[in-house]
C-alpha cells in the first residue's frame, strides 16, 4: 500500500543523481514513432472468466527475472491507495510493469470505508479513483474492494506472484510494517518514490493557498454555498479581488511607463548620434565655404579682380615709343600768328576734336596754292 501521510515524507527516499542523469542520458535519442496502443481502460479482475483452473503455483524471483513463458505471465500487485492520480503513482506502476519481461500487472484499491478508517479522507471517492487507474497504460487489471492487508488466501485466490511498493516500513493497522510478511516469504518487489509529488503534498499546496483556489472558483461561476464560504467572507474574496485587479492595472502602467522611458532614451540617444554627426558634416561644410580658404574668400577675390579690370584703362604697351622718343617734325605757322606762337592745342581729352601736326611740306603747299 502506497503511503502518502505526513509523518512517511522524512523517510522518503532520495534518488540518486547519478542514476537520473543516467536514466536522462538513455533517453536522449529519439524513438521510432508507435500508433499501437491500448483502446480500452483496464477491466476489472471480478468482471474477467477464471483464464487458468490450475493449482495455483507462485514463481520465484529467479525465474521471473529469467523470463516466464508467454502462457503464464508474472503476476505483479501494484499495492495503493491513489488519491489525485498522479505522475507519482504512474512512476510507481510503470515500474511494477518493468520489474520482469513478461509481468500480468494489477492494481489495488481499498473501498472508502477502509481507506478513511485506517488511512484519513481521500479527496477523490472509490469509483473516481478506480477511474484514474483503469485509465493507466500500465495496468492489465483493477482489483475492486480489496483487503486493507493481504493475506495468503487473498494472494493465491488471484494468483499473486509479487507485491509492489516502496520499501519504506509502512506502519498501520496496528503494525510497524503491513509488509513484514510479504517480504519475508520473498513476494515483495521494491520500487521508488518519485521526489517532489505526492498526494500529501498536493493537498498541502491546496490548503496553503485556500484564499487564491477559493478566489478562483468563485470566478469561475461556482456559489459561495458550493464552496462552503460564509457571505461575508465571499464579499471579502470579491474586494480582494477588485483590489488585484487595480495593483494589475497600476503594474501595467508602471511598464508601459517604464517601457515608453525606455524607447525615449533609445531614441534620443539615436537623435543625438545622428545630430553629432550631422553637425560635424554642417561644421565641415561651413568651413569648407566660409573659412579662411574657403570658397566664399577665392570667390570674392575673382570678382574683384574683374571688377578692377572692367573700371580701369587698358595701359599701353611698355614697347610703344612716347612722345618725347618721337622724331619732331616742323609745325605749321598761320599767317596772322608770330613765328614764336603757337595756336592752342586741342586738349586730348575732348571728345569732338581731335588735334593734329602739319609738317612743313605741307605748309609750302598751302601757301603756293595762296
Amino acid at each position: 500500500m502506497q503511503s502518502t501521510s505526513a509523518p512517511l515524507q522524512s523517510r522518503k527516499r532520495k534518488r540518486d543523481v547519478s542514476n537520473v542523469d543516467k536514466e536522462v542520458g538513455e533517453r536522449i535519442g529519439k524513438i521510432p514513432r508507435c500508433t499501437v496502443g491500448l483502446k480500452e481502460p483496464a477491466p476489472f479482475a471480478d468482471e474477467l472468466v477464471p483464464a487458468n483452473t490450475q493449482p495455483y503455483q507462485r514463481v520465484c524471483m529467479e525465474e521471473a527475472k529469467r523470463g516466464t513463458p508467454p502462457e503464464r505471465p508474472v503476476r505483479v500487485y501494484a499495492d495503493g491507495i491513489f488519491d489525485v492520480f498522479h505522475s507519482g503513482h504512474a512512476r510507481a506502476l510503470m515500474q511494477a510493469k518493468c520489474l520482469f519481461p513478461n509481468t500480468h500487472l494489477w492494481g489495488r484499491f481499498c473501498s472508502d470505508d477502509l481507506t478513511h478508517k485506517f488511512k484519513g479522507f481521500t479527496v477523490m471517492n472509490e469509483d473516481e479513483r478506480y477511474d484514474a487507474i483503469r485509465h493507466c497504460r500500465y495496468v492489465d487489471e483493477v482489483v475492486r474492494n480489496a483487503p486493507w492487508t493481504l493475506t495468503p488466501e487473498f494472494l493465491a485466490k488471484h494468483r499473486i506472484d509479487f507485491v509492489a511498493h516502496d520499501d519504506i516500513p509502512y506502519s498501520s493497522a496496528g503494525s510497524d510494517d503491513v509488509y513484514k510478511h510479504i517480504k519475508e516469504a520473498g513476494m515483495f518487489a521494491p520500487t521508488q518514490r518519485t521526489e517532489g509529488i505526492s498526494t500529501s503534498d498536493i493537498i498541502t499546496r491546496i490548503v496553503r493557498d485556500y484564499d487564491v483556489y477559493v478566489r478562483r472558483n468563485l470566478q469561475r461561476g461556482y456559489t459561495a454555498k458550493e464552496l462552503n464560504v460564509s457571505f461575508i467572507n465571499e464579499k471579502k474574496y470579491h474586494l480582494q479581488e477588485r483590489v488585484d485587479k487595480v495593483k494589475r492595472k497600476v503594474r501595467d502602467v508602471e511598464e508601459k511607463s517604464k517601457e515608453f522611458v525606455l524607447k525615449v532614451e533609445e531614441k534620443s540617444i539615436d537623435l543625438i548620434q545622428k545630430w553629432e554627426e550631422k553637425s560635424r558634416e554642417f561644421i565641415g561644410n561651413f568651413l569648407q565655404m566660409f573659412g579662411p580658404e574657403g570658397a566664399l574668400k577665392h570667390m570674392l577675390k575673382e570678382g574683384k579682380g574683374r571688377m578692377l579690370q572692367a573700371i580701369s584703362p587698358r595701359q599701353s604697351p611698355s614697347s610703344s615709343p612716347t612722345r618725347e622718343e618721337r622724331s619732331p617734325s616742323p609745325t605749321f605757322r598761320l599767317p596772322f600768328f608770330n613765328k614764336t606762337s603757337l595756336p592752342p592745342s586741342p586738349s586730348p581729352h575732348h571728345s569732338g576734336a581731335r588735334g593734329y601736326l602739319i609738317s612743313e611740306d605741307d605748309d609750302d603747299d598751302s601757301e603756293d596754292d595762296n
